[in-house]
Order: C-alpha cells, then sequence, then structure tokens
C-alpha cells in the first residue's frame, strides 16, 4: 500500500479542522450512512468551546489505494511546539491560507517550519465561496510569502487548489462550479506528496513525536516507523534522551483510519502508529531493535519565552472541596504535562512549595492552567512575566511582531495605545474599510493588552502576534494597571447593602452573597490606590419603619471576570487562585494591617 504523510498548517482559524472534516467526507473510508459531526478532530472540550485547535492529532483517510496520514495542527502561535515536533513525520504540508484575510502571522512561522526541512508544500486557497473573498490576490500573497522566506526555485514551483472547505468542494480555478469537489485535493495530494523515504528491510527504528493514552495499556508513543517491521510482541530498546537503554515488549499496536482506532498485529516502515508497552515512552526517544541499538537525533523545540509561578493554595478557602491541593499532586501533574508538551518547562523553586511554569505565551500556560483545574486540582499562579536572557554580556528580552487589523476610526487611539507600550510601526496599509498596522513591540508590554485593546476597538479589532527576535530591552514595562483595587477588610457573605455602598467607588466583580476572605480582591478602585473595603456590612436594625425596603435597591451588574480576565488584571503583588468550582483573585498579603504596613 502505498503511504502519504501529510501535516495541515495554517494560521488560526483559516480552516484547517474543517478542512480534516471535508477530506473525511470525500475519502472512501466514509460510508454513506456514517456522519462525522462538525471539526470532528477538535475532540477536547476546551477546543470545541473556543473553537481552536490546542493540540496535534493524527488520522488517516483511504484514496484510491492511496493511505494518507494526515495530521491537523494548532494555529495559534503559543502552541507552535506542537507544529515543530510533527514535521519529522511528513513528507508534505498543506498550507492553507483564507482567501478573505490572507497571509497572516502564524501562516509565516508555520512555512518556515516546512521550508526548513524541505517538506512539499501544497497551498490551499481556503473559503473561496465569501462574498469578500480575494483569491487570487491572496495566492500572490503567498508566493510573495515564499520569496521573503528564500524558498528554493522548486519550491517556489509549489502546486495550489482553490477550495471552500466548508462546502467541501475545491478547484483548480478561483470559483466553484456545481460538479467540483475534495478529490482535486486529494488527487494533488497523491501526485505531489512523495512516499515516505524509509527502509522496509533493516532493523526497527522508530520515535514518537506525539503521546496519547488509554486506560487498557496506559501511554502510547505516536510516531513514524523510519525502518523495518514491528510485530505486537517484539522485544525491542528504548534509547532515552540521557543514553540510558530499557528493554520493553510491544504489547498493543494501533493504527488510525478516518476517527477509529484499529488494533494491528504489524506495522510496516513509513506509516504512523501507536505504540504502548512502556510506561513512562517520552516524546523524541529512540524505540529500536536489539540487534541494531542506534539513536534518532531529539526534536528540538524553541524555548519559552514567558513564565508564571504557581503555588499551593494558601487562602483561607483552600482544600474546601474534593480536590488536588498538595504539593506532590500538583508537582506530579506539572511533570506530567511536561512529558507530553515539549515547550513547557517546570522548575521546582528549592524548600518551597512553588513552581516556575514557562510556556510559549500567555494562551499556552492559560490552557494548562484550565486543563489542571478541570481535573480537580486548586493551586495559585501569579502574574505573567517574560523570559529574559543574557546574550554576549547583555541582558536581552523577547520582542514580537504584532499585527492588528481595525477599522479606520480606530487608528488614532490604537497608534496612541501602541506607542504607549514602547511599539515600533512598521507598516501600514489600507483597505476600502480597515487599516492593517504592524509593529515591534518588547513581549512583556503585550501581557494584559488585549484588555484595554478590545475596549478602544469596541470589540472589532483583530491582533496576531509572533515572537521575532530577543532584543536589548527598551523602554519602561508599561503600567499594568492604572487603577487599584477593591479588598475585603474582614471575612464573611457580601451584603447587597455592602456592595450599594461601593457601587461610586469603582467596578464590582461579585454579587450580592458571595462567600468573601480578608485579602481577596473584589472589584476595581476608580484610583490608583488600593481600597480595603467591607464588603459585609449590613444594615442597622431599628424599631422603626422604614418606607423602602433593601431589596428595591437595583445594582448594577457585576463584571464576571474569567480566567484569562484575571490573569490580565492583578499585578506583581497579587494571584489568581484557582479551584474547580471558582476562580478568585487575592493579594499576596491578606491581613489588612500587614499589607498596609508593607506598602509604606
Amino acid at each position: 500500500m502505498d503511504i502519504k504523510n501529510i501535516a495541515i498548517i495554517a494560521h488560526v482559524d483559516h480552516g484547517k479542522t474543517t478542512l480534516v472534516d471535508a477530506l473525511f467526507q470525500a475519502s472512501i473510508f466514509q460510508g454513506k450512512h456514517q456522519h462525522v459531526q462538525e471539526r470532528a478532530m477538535d475532540s477536547d472540550t476546551i477546543e470545541r468551546e473556543r473553537g481552536i485547535t490546542i493540540l496535534s492529532k493524527n488520522t488517516a483517510i483511504m484514496y484510491n489505494d492511496h493511505k494518507i496520514n494526515i495530521l491537523d495542527t494548532p494555529g495559534h502561535v503559543d502552541f507552535g511546539g506542537e507544529v515543530e515536533r510533527i514535521m519529522d513525520m511528513v513528507d508534505g504540508v498543506l498550507l492553507v491560507v483564507d482567501a478573505c484575510d490572507g497571509v497572516m502571522p502564524q501562516t509565516k512561522t508555520v512555512l518556515l517550519q516546512a521550508l526548513k526541512r524541505d517538506i512539499v508544500p501544497i497551498v490551499v486557497i481556503n473559503k473561496i465561496d465569501r462574498d469578500v473573498a480575494r483569491p487570487e490576490e491572496t495566492l500572490n500573497q503567498v508566493y510573495d510569502l515564499f520569496l521573503e522566506l528564500g524558498a528554493s526555485d522548486k519550491q517556489l514551483d509549489f502546486p495550489y487548489v482553490f477550495c471552500s472547505a466548508i462546502k467541501k468542494k475545491a478547484s483548480y480555478e478561483p470559483v466553484l462550479r456545481e460538479d467540483d469537489d475534495m478529490g482535486v485535493l486529494l488527487d494533488v495530494i497523491v501526485k505531489e506528496v512523495p512516499s515516505p523515504d524509509v527502509d522496509p528491510n533493516g532493523p526497527l527504528l522508530f520515535q514518537p513525536s506525539l503521546l496519547d493514552y488509554n486506560d487498557y495499556v496506559g501511554r502510547m508513543g505516536i510516531g513514524l516507523i523510519h525502518r523495518g517491521v514491528m510485530h505486537v510482541g517484539d522485544e525491542v530498546i528504548c534509547v532515552r534522551k540521557n543514553g540510558d537503554e530499557e528493554r520493553f515488549r510491544i504489547q498493543k499496536i494501533t493504527g488510525y483510519l478516518g476517527l477509529e482506532k484499529r488494533d494491528l498485529q504489524e506495522a510496516y516502515a513509513g506509516d504512523v502508529v501507536a505504540i504502548s508497552g512502556l510506561s513512562d515512552i517520552y516524546v523524541g526517544e529512540t524505540v529500536c531493535s536489539p540487534e541494531r541499538i542506534e539513536t534518532l537525533p531529539p526534536i528540538e523545540i524553541k524555548e519559552p519565552t514567558v513564565k508564571m509561578l504557581f503555588s499551593t493554595n494558601t487562602s483561607p478557602f483552600a482544600g474546601r472541596s474534593d480536590t488536588y491541593v498538595t504539593s506532590p499532586k500538583i508537582d506530579e501533574r506539572l511533570h506530567r504535562e511536561t512529558q507530553r508538551d515539549l515547550a513547557l518547562k517546570v522548575h521546582r523553586i528549592e524548600n518551597k512549595d512553588q513552581w516556575i511554569v514557562s510556556g510559549r505565551g500567555q494562551l499556552h500556560l492559560s490552557i494548562l492552567i484550565e486543563n489542571m483545574r478541570r481535573e480537580s486540582y486548586e493551586f495559585q499562579v501569579s502574574r505573567p512575566q517574560v523570559i529574559e536572557k543574557v546574550i554576549d554580556g547583555i541582558t536581552k528580552e523577547p520582542y514580537e511582531h504584532v499585527w492588528i487589523d481595525i477599522e479606520h476610526e480606530h487608528v488614532g487611539a490604537v497608534m496612541e495605545y501602541c506607542g504607549e507600550r514602547n511599539g515600533k510601526l512598521l507598516d501600514m496599509g489600507k483597505t476600502d474599510t480597515r487599516t492593517k498596522l504592524t509593529y515591534e513591540m518588547p513581549s512583556r508590554n503585550l501581557i494584559g493588552f488585549m484588555t484595554g485593546f478590545r475596549t478602544l476597538t469596541k470589540g472589532y479589532g483583530v491582533v496576531s502576534h509572533s515572537f521575532w527576535a530577543y532584543k536589548k530591552k527598551r523602554g519602561e514595562t508599561h503600567s499594568y494597571r492604572e487603577t487599584g483595587a477593591l479588598v475585603a477588610s474582614c471575612d464573611g457573605v457580601s451584603t447587597h447593602y455592602a456592595l450599594a455602598g461601593l457601587e461610586d467607588c469603582g467596578v464590582l466583580f461579585i454579587p450580592p452573597k458571595t462567600e468573601v476572605y480578608e485579602g481577596m480582591i473584589v472589584g476595581e478602585h476608580n484610583k490608583p490606590n488600593n481600597l480595603a473595603v467591607n464588603v459585609t456590612k449590613k444594615k442597622k436594625l431599628t424599631n422603626v419603619r422604614a418606607a423602602a425596603k433593601d431589596d428595591t435597591i437595583v445594582l448594577k451588574r457585576y463584571q464576571d471576570m474569567d480566567l484569562e480576565a484575571c490573569l490580565d488584571f492583578i499585578t506583581d503583588d497579587e494571584y489568581v487562585e484557582v479551584t474547580p468550582a471558582d476562580i478568585r483573585m487575592r493579594k499576596t498579603i491578606l491581613n489588612t494591617k500587614a499589607r498596609l504596613k508593607s506598602d509604606r
């Protein structure tokens, strides 16, 4: 059987996962009686809630006696590590570009990964069915991008297909006809993508690039068989990253077809499979035959740029529910995540129940926090900070390219906002209704950027950013927050009466009848200083009848703060307390008198 291994890469929301759905429908494994749900590859709950791909996933389809292994990758820059580690598994990539948005930041980042490895690119201009689509102009932008990235003459002669993944149609022309279908794209894949360059006859050589888990057999390593044949029951050697060797027996081989996982008795060179038998197999290790022990090159991932401090929950409400709250449990969970996600780094602070967790961006770390929360872990985290490096004796920090797409009326306010954050304008372009700005900006000043940006653009602005380089520190760190916090001064339950008296002081984050503790942040002060407030105060009772009752007072709606909003809001002397039931903000020092003394 001829095998083709491809990855689908693109900027976020350009239609990668929808394209996989369309390929499912077009392949012959899909019977007429079967139905593929929308975004079938986004199996994770958070992925379906947010409409983005977070983890790379693999599947396979059959088409005219060809098996096509497909790897669906994330489009968000924070999850670029997921793209980098699967590139050695594929021989071709489908570069999906939105015909409306054109070439976007992550389009450049993921394409560069493919060109470096000389992987065959196939350009798919998607969403050409939309009224505002510009397919031919977008194709010209793709050519410019290839030239900018230094593509060879062979790479510049890339095949391209115009497509509407949601309508399940593809064409060689920028106009779709009634009889067009996804067979056009599948034919291009079969014709242009080479079969894996592997040795089918030598001793076994396999390297896991992804991890999966099975309730019966435990951890499974997913990767490409570079050489030989593997059978269930074979005795093999796992060469660890530190050079140690561990012998184990292959208990299970799992192949993929569509949305199904199939148990195999044997698998051959060039195929992508999952194996089990070693409980702690890790990404990047080498599985080989005892006859010929060797090590494949390690999987290289870019270094993290953002870090956060994780610690055990020390608030008065800690451990109230059935949660994992102790340091050994949190340490074990963080360590387990580093084995699956190579872009994540964890360092435990000696003699403290604290960990420095480093990732590729704030979203990367917030997804980890949300996953741990849903798994009943309880802890607290600090505000994200950028990771500085000393290069040639000079302290340097990460800088990013920031692409902004806004309506014309907001240009002045947004440019002023970026200037305050030490942004350097690189380019400016206009269409009939919108303006596109390109900035160079320190990563530290992008933390909390979206909160003010959404306000300035009334929610209609679009921002993308991507790591550029480490450069010498420039300018001051933009003030994280120009307002103070309303901080509870005592324990108790918030009352309608107390909150009504505080509405003029700022914006409240809690409704009445919310249990609070001293040091908990209950709102945003409308002045720069923090203000200790009593939200549990009750109206004094007298024997004089009142003309109006308290419940006739109508409070303004409180501002509900989700995880990302809390991380944007807090400053260096505050924590976000994360529990399965609630997300709260608190001061590092809870006692009001001790905190005021420390501030002085």
